[in-house]
């Protein structure tokens, strides 16, 4: 492969992980959307909330390392040169992101609701 190619990936990405390459898009897109509406609604970041989605992406990331591994039948023993070491980082920073910008979401939205 002399290129990287979008499309390339993308068919990649749809064949290691099968079906689950579509909920694991929705949920990028939900973490996106209801971080993005809670931060434009309350037009502020909660200290708190953030601190405690920050604990949730971490869980998140550790989950996304084992939703990795599992799906590709390859285990971290297997990782062999830099550019595995820099995926798996690079996977994992994505799990704790996306993890945590769900749970803000979703937290806010909760907590809209409780206070109502």
């Amino acid at each position: 492969m002399q290129e990287l190619d979008l499309s390339v990936l993308f068919a990649v990405a749809l064949e290691v992980l099968g079906a689950a390459f579509w909920i694991l898009l929705l949920l990028a897109l939900a973490a996106v959307g209801t971080f993005a509406y809670t931060l434009w609604r309350e037009r502020t970041l909660s200290a708190r909330r953030l601190v405690l989605s920050e604990g949730l992406g971490l869980i998140g990331s550790l989950l996304a390392l084992w939703i990795v591994a599992r799906f590709t039948l390859s285990g971290f023993t297997d990782a062999g040169g830099p550019i595995d070491w820099i995926l798996v980082g690079a996977i994992w920073f994505a799990g704790l992101l996306g993890t945590t910008m769900l749970s803000y979401g979703v937290l806010g939205l909760l907590g809209r609701v409780k206070a109502r």
